[in-house]
């Protein structure tokens, strides 16, 4: 996982590295592209004195693409890696994914 905003976008804020299919790299990076569009336009309607409900319905929208975006990361996860280091006797990666789990239902 990269963190954004790091003057070296090699450097990674964990060891663990997952390997993707090209299919899903696209489809991952289209959606990003897309939310950061988003942003970008609700950047510009704060620039351009966009009426605020206006705003945050661009926001709205921008949030629940950032869900779906995170849903479809969850279910590849469980779906190769968790299901991988289970099937390999790995049974702590259950407890990763009930701290995961938990993190992202703050």
């Amino acid at each position: 996982m990269y963190i954004l905003g790091m003057k070296n976008k090699k450097e990674c804020c964990c060891n663990k590295k997952k390997v993707r299919s090209e299919s899903e790299i696209k489809n991952l990076v289209t959606r990003l592209n897309r939310i950061e569009g988003q942003v970008k336009g609700i950047r510009g309607m704060v620039e351009n004195a966009a009426y605020c409900t206006d705003i945050l319905i661009q926001v709205s929208a921008v949030n629940a693409a950032l869900n779906a975006f995170s849903k479809t990361l969850l279910a590849n996860h469980i779906k190769t890696c968790v299901a991988t280091d289970i099937r390999a006797g790995k049974d702590e990666v259950i407890d990763d994914l009930v701290t995961t789990l938990q993190k992202l239902m703050k």
